[in-house]
């Protein structure tokens, strides 16, 4: 079997292939020569070996009667992987499978995201994002709500991938699901059928007020790159001020559609990552193939979180560290490739696991190596920091924006002094007191109502819009201020006011 790199996602998507389409394009690493090995190790290996055969034995030979022996083995090798590090596991035909699906752009199954850094003994799953359209979406599941029981099992105690398992199943068959809402004192319960899920990689939109493109990146799949390609295609028509590239909650996936995003952004032979064994050894080096695509004169603004992970961070981190350069070659002239990375600072994973066919159903998950950014600095344990923090700020509860709406203000208390206004032309609605936030009766929206709502109330969003204007108004009034990129940095920290602290000075009279 051929085999190519992957990083694997830290979230999982609950959602398998219908039959017809599970023809597996996933490629791994070809198993390197045997590296040498420590003798301590090499002695204490073979003398647990020989006391896990003893107690196999023993148990053969003296237990009451010996049940279910491929979980027991399976489980015992996945222990001792666990032990090693966070990411290696034994995969089971269903988590082989798994794996080899979380690659492809079109599944059978109810379409979310899951956080997979929980443990066993968390007792729920946290839905990162649904997928839009998708059966989970169109009944309602939301990102953030917590799925407690599924199918009537509790989760205590469950791997990740048990968990998984249980929500995954055949076209057309169902699955409930039991979920933990903040807000609503009750838990909530849906019953979700099974369908064919068509994955959009990449959300884009155009905002023409301000004349700024923006695109969401949500995991590095097969059919990610052309999504990504075709709208910087399109971005090249027309002069426009900048461009966010949003990779929050973005876990990763496959490294080489990682360095193939960074290749339309970066000139040819531009090197990407690099790939380390224990030793510190260089496995491979990636280097860009082709002629960058996007405009290296048009700002990128690169949103960043705590989940941004993994293959999302290698395109943060190389386009970041390129753009670096550019600006140390020439400090004195505009500056090429523009990028800035804004938010906070992301999830810190830079390992590389190898999936290794033990036989035709099981397979390794094995951590080999470390990934390193083209300035020779690994991101593992560490993470990337912003250029710009900004904190997200969550929108006010409904409780608070109700007070907000009916008190607090002169034209909300009861016979407050009315001064006559023209009337409008158009009919004005009435102001009315409402008892409570009532649910909306004119039916579900389509996701991508929902989306542009979500959008709206992104501060994230909002200041790196400000952010793009006050580099464009920089560019244009004074050029001097801004023409690298650690000018353009300094001039936006001091006139771009976020949510950091603030400096108060007291004056006294």
């Amino acid at each position: 079997m051929n085999k190519k790199t992957v990083i694997l996602a830290l979230f999982f998507l609950t959602i398998t292939f219908s039959a017809n389409s599970l023809k597996p394009k996933l490629k791994f690493h070809q198993t390197r020569q045997k590296a040498e090995i420590d003798p301590l190790l090499e002695k204490q290996l073979h003398e647990w070996s020989g006391n896990f055969a003893h107690v196999i034995h023993i148990a053969k030979e003296k237990h009451f009667k010996i049940n279910n022996i491929e979980s027991s083995m399976s489980k015992s090798i996945n222990s001792f992987l666990n032990e090693l590090d966070p990411y290696s596991a034994y995969l089971e035909p269903k988590g082989y499978q798994s794996i080899l699906e979380t690659t492809h752009g079109e599944f059978c199954g109810i379409g979310t995201y899951i956080d997979n850094t929980r443990s066993k003994q968390e007792k729920y799953l946290t839905v990162i994002e649904t997928i839009p359209n998708g059966p989970a979406d169109e009944a309602g599941v939301e990102a953030m709500d917590k799925i407690v029981e599924i199918n009537g099992a509790l989760l205590e105690d469950m791997t990740t991938e048990e968990a998984i398992s249980l929500l995954k199943g055949p076209r057309n068959s169902s699955v409930t699901i039991l979920i933990m809402r903040a807000g609503q004192p009750e838990l909530l319960s849906f019953t979700i059928t099974r369908d064919t899920v068509k994955e959009e990689n990449t959300l884009a939109f155009y905002l023409p007020e301000h004349n700024i493109y923006y695109v969401s990146l949500a995991v590095f799949s097969e059919n990610a790159t052309e999504q990504i390609k075709q709208l910087l295609q399109k971005a090249t028509q027309k002069k426009y001020k900048g461009l966010i590239l949003d990779l929050r909650n973005n876990s990763g996936g496959l490294l080489d559609v990682a360095i193939d995003i960074s290749d339309l952004f970066l000139e040819k032979n531009s090197l990407i990552a690099i790939t380390k064994d224990k030793s510190g050894n260089d496995i491979e080096r990636y280097y860009a193939k082709h002629d960058a695509i996007a405009n290296s004169d048009i700002p990128v603004f690169i949103l960043t979180n705590n989940y941004t992970a993994s293959s999302a961070e290698i395109l943060a981190g190389a386009l970041k560290v390129h753009s670096q350069n550019h600006a140390l070659a020439s400090p004195d002239t505009k500056q090429k490739l523009p990028i800035f990375l804004v938010g906070t600072k992301t999830f810190g994973k830079g390992s590389v696991q190898e999936i290794i066919p033990v036989n035709k159903n099981h397979a390794l998950k094995l951590t080999t190596s470390l990934y390193y950014l083209p300035n020779n600095t690994t991101i593992q344990g560490i993470g990337i920091e912003p250029d710009l923090i900004i904190e997200k700020t969550f929108p006010p509860p409904k409780q608070l924006t109700w007070f907000t709406q009916n008190y607090g203000r002169e034209e909300a208390i009861c016979n407050h002094i009315k001064i006559a206004r023209k009337k409008n032309t158009k009919k004005e609605n009435k102001k009315t007191r409402k008892s409570m936030p009532q649910k909306c009766k004119s039916g579900k929206k389509t996701w991508t109502d929902r989306v542009h709502k979500k959008l709206e109330g992104d501060n994230q969003i909002r200041s790196t819009i400000s952010l793009i204007n006050l580099l464009d108004t920089a560019y244009s009034l004074c050029p001097e201020l801004a023409c690298n990129r650690e000018k353009a940095i300094a001039f936006l920290k001091k006139h771009h006011v976020s949510h950091g602290p603030l400096q108060i000075e007291q004056v006294i009279s």
